[in-house]
């Protein structure tokens, strides 16, 4: 199988920064997770008390398998906490749990990026499994001079666009859900001002996860353009 090293010269920026965000995130999570709040109140409590100051009550707070597998479902509309989150008093824990409030809040606000972002998903769950595939099916065919598969190759650069589309959308969602957090966490006297640092160390590690993916996707794209011609002189 030809692997071209020009493609790892192409991703290399994003794959490290990736490697990077990942390891500040597993990193800043578990030294937080060591350090209790002073209030003591859970992960839990906490994504319900900010949903009752917002006036939420048909959101379910519910316990989920998994290490930060928390996530937001709004179309069943349960906010999904991991053991370590949903049972924990933690710095880490109320970031996180704060997090995912913000984006039920996002959602029963009709905030515009999110909702735009849900109604990518559809496409990004078809596109996602094939989209690689056709762009590399494409570019094989289209070096032995094929129409058709300059055709499949075009398939894939829309599928894998909208990929693209969907991390750009996802960072103003996550970055407006940290910012809710950060702020709401403190007027709602879950946290003092002084336990905020960790809560901001925190979310901002799992931000640059966001940012981190979507220049690797990014990076991906303008390397299959280029080996097409499209950005560059070559036929």
């Amino acid at each position: 199988m030809f692997i071209d090293p020009i493609y790892f010269l192409f991703i290399g920026p994003g794959l490290l920064l990736s490697m990077y965000a990942g390891y500040l995130v597993n990193s800043r999570f578990q030294h937080y997770s060591q350090v209790p709040s002073a209030r003591g109140i859970t992960g839990a409590r906490a994504a319900k008390m900010l949903l009752d100051r917002a006036g939420i009550r048909d959101v379910e707070i519910v316990r989920v398998d998994g290490f930060l597998s928390d996530h937001y479902d709004p179309v069943n509309k349960r906010l999904a906490l991991s053991p370590p989150v949903y049972d924990s008093h933690s710095v880490a824990a109320l970031g996180v749990a704060t997090h995912e409030a913000g984006h039920a809040i996002q959602h029963a606000t009709r905030y515009y990026p999110l909702a735009m972002r849900s109604a990518l998903v559809p496409i990004v769950q078809f596109g996602s499994p094939f989209s690689m595939y056709a762009l590399m099916i494409g570019l094989a065919l289209m070096a032995g001079g094929s129409v058709l598969g300059k055709m499949i190759f075009l398939v894939g650069l829309v599928l894998f666009g909208g990929m693209l589309l969907f991390q750009l959308v996802t960072l103003p969602v996550e970055f407006n859900a940290s910012a809710r957090a950060k702020a709401l966490v403190v007027e709602a006297g879950i946290i003092s001002p002084a336990e905020r640092e960790g809560v901001d160390k925190v979310l901002n590690a799992a931000a640059l996860t966001y940012v981190a993916a979507f220049i690797q996707t990014l990076l991906t794209l303008l390397y299959f353009l280029w080996r097409s011609g499209l950005l560059s002189r070559r036929e």
